[in-house]
Parts: C-alpha cells; structure tokens; sequence
C-alpha cells in the first residue's frame, strides 16, 4: 500500500532536510502489527530526529514521531487482530525505527496498547508521551512519600506538553500547584488545567548563591533544568521530592550536597521510552481512573497536519514556542470514544488485558 510520510533526508553537506513523500508499506520495518495511523503527536524528541540530532536518530533517511494511535491492519500477533483499535509511546518508535509522522507504522507487538474504550485516538495522543510521563512523575513521588498535604508542587515549562499535563494530573490527584512560565498570557489557561498560582520565570530564578534557601514547596516536576532545578532542589521542603524530566533550558545545573545531605531531599529521574509495559498499563490505569484528565484535553490539543508540522511546528517545539500538545492528524473519520456512561466499566478490562496476556 502507498501512503504518505514526512521524511528527514541528510545531504552531501551534511544539512537536514524536509519533505512529504509517498512510500510503500513493503519499505516498513519487520514487526508484527502494521497499524494505519490516525493520530501522531510532536514531542521535543521528534524536533531533534527531525533537525539531525545523531544522539536519537543514527541513521537517515528518516521519519520521526514517537507515538501514535490508530486501527491495526495486519497482524502476525494473536494480541491484536485487524481492526483493533491501539496506540504506542515510546520504545523505539520514531527514533530509529520509521516513526508515525507517516500514515502507515509496523511495529512489534510488545509495543501495543490497547485503546481504552472512553478515549479517543486524538485523545490518546493529547495525553500520550507527554502525558505518560507527567503521571509516571507523580507516581515516582507518591512511591517516596508524597502527598497533597505536605505543600505545593512546583510545575516548570508548564504550558508545554509535559508542563499542560503535569498541571492537570496533579490537580486531578489533590495537589495544589504552582505553575511557572514564560507565557504572560497564560495564567487562563493554566488555571483552568488546575494550577492555584501561576508565576513567573523569575520566581525561580536564584542567583544568590546560597546553597539553601528558605523552603518554598513540597516538590516539584521539572521540564527546564538548568538554574531552575537548581532553584527548585535548594528551595525544596524536607523530605520533598524533584523530578526532572526535560531539558528545555540546559542539558546542565549546578548544585551542592546540601539539599540532599540535610533536607533529605530527592532527585528523581524518569525515562518514559523505555518503561516495562506491566507498569506503563499501570500508569495509563490511573490516567483511565483517579488522574483522568479527560475534561481538559480540548483545551490542551491543537490539531494540525503533515504540512504544517513540516513547516513550522517542528522548529516551534524547539524554541519553546508550542503551547499545550501538538497533534498530528493523518486520517479522517478516525476512531471516536464511546459514551462514558458505555465505558467507565470497561476501562480497566480493556487496558489490563495485556498484563495477563504477559503474565
């Protein structure tokens, strides 16, 4: 079958390149599941693969997008038969395995959830990676102690992906949270996802020099790093809990011992992609149930196609100019949730299936 991709080509100069093609299903991947994609998402990652970055894509030409969701159209795998309606975040998909910035991805089986019946595959893809890792974030803390009543919880980048999401599910879960960005005009939009304040960028801006600083906050999920995290950790209450999950600011922060050695607090990292699938259908349990955040996607979502995302949004989502989530719709008439009164019970049958199909 012939479909369109967006594909990222290296010339003899060694530029990237952009441009949407036709190709053949024959040209895919080996895998056992071929999946007509309805909906993709751009994530900070799909900026590097598509901008050259040899640290996520080795080899090109390529086609980024690390997740997707769609209907299954051939499949080797007695997990998931044609017509099933399924979605994927992370593994290797879009990195380097041809991504979902196309119509068409084959996968292995091992990478394939089952849609949950009350989502919809463009709102599997508003919650997605980004999603995925805010609720794996306040998993990682709630796993070390915390709780709503022991302070506020920090949100940087809080407009971004991760950021729009890390607000709603920690509202959602009883938190009250501090959202922080560069965005002037978004205090709106973050308080209706949930934040009880919405500051600045210069709220965490220390530069006094101080190891420690008076506490401020009971923890925190973080998107910049930088001289943000280091704010974040010298700030933190006793026993609190960072989570740093972007890079958004620097690859670097600088800090000293003592936010750890005597305020007991914790640097947690997170690395989504590769998480096992026993607890990434944990995860999306709760984002099915106690942090589904349904009721705030429309707000977060902004739809647009190949064209546009080849043309502008790419370079956005890498200069921190994308708001909420970028999702990419590569089909019409896509599969569409049930009524929430069909399907609240049927959420957990639906998503646990492949837990007890890997024992």
């Amino acid at each position: 079958m012939q479909y369109k991709a967006l594909l990222i080509t290296e010339t003899p100069e060694g530029k990237f390149e952009r441009s949407i093609v036709q190709k053949h299903t024959d040209d895919l991947p080996a895998g056992d599941v071929l999946i007509r994609v309805h909906y993709s998402a751009l994530n900070y990652k799909d900026g590097l693969s598509a901008t050259g970055h040899k640290g996520i894509t080795r080899k090109f030409p390529h086609t980024p997008g690390i997740e997707a969701a769609g209907k299954v159209e051939e499949s080797s795998s007695s997990k998931f038969k044609r017509g099933s309606e399924v979605f994927i975040t992370g593994y290797d998909l879009g990195m380097n395995t041809d991504g979902a910035f196309a119509e068409y991805i084959r996968v292995p089986a091992e990478w394939v959830i089952p849609k949950p019946a009350f989502l919809s595959c463009k709102d599997c893809m508003t919650i997605g990676t980004a999603g995925f890792t805010a609720a794996y974030a306040l998993y990682k803390m709630e796993l070390m102690g915390q709780t709503p009543d022991y302070g506020p919880i920090v949100v940087t980048g809080s407009t971004g992906g991760v950021g729009s999401l890390a607000v709603a599910v920690l509202a959602k879960a009883g938190y009250e949270v501090i959202a922080v960005t560069g965005k002037k005009d978004s205090e709106d939009y973050l308080k209706f996802l949930g934040a009880a304040r919405v500051e600045s960028r210069e709220f965490l801006n220390d530069t006094l020099g101080k190891p420690l600083s008076r506490a401020m906050w009971a923890g925190a999920i973080d998107t910049v790093s930088g001289n943000m995290l280091t704010t974040l950790l010298k700030r933190c209450r006793r026993d609190g809990n960072v989570v740093a999950t972007g890079l958004l600011s620097s690859i670097h922060f600088s800090t000293t011992i003592y936010p750890f050695i005597l305020n007991g607090v914790n640097l947690l990292g997170i690395g989504a992609g590769q998480t096992p699938m026993p607890l990434r259908l944990k995860l999306w349990n709760k984002l099915a149930s106690e942090w589904n955040v349904c009721d705030k996607l429309s707000a977060i979502a902004q739809e647009i196609g190949l064209e546009e995302l080849k043309d502008t949004y790419i370079d956005a989502i890498l200069c921190g100019k994308t708001k909420g989530r970028v999702v990419v719709k590569l089909k019409e008439n896509c599969c569409a949730p049930e009524k929430e009164e069909e399907v609240l019970k049927e959420v957990p049958a639906v998503v646990e299936a492949p837990v007890l199909a890997i024992g």
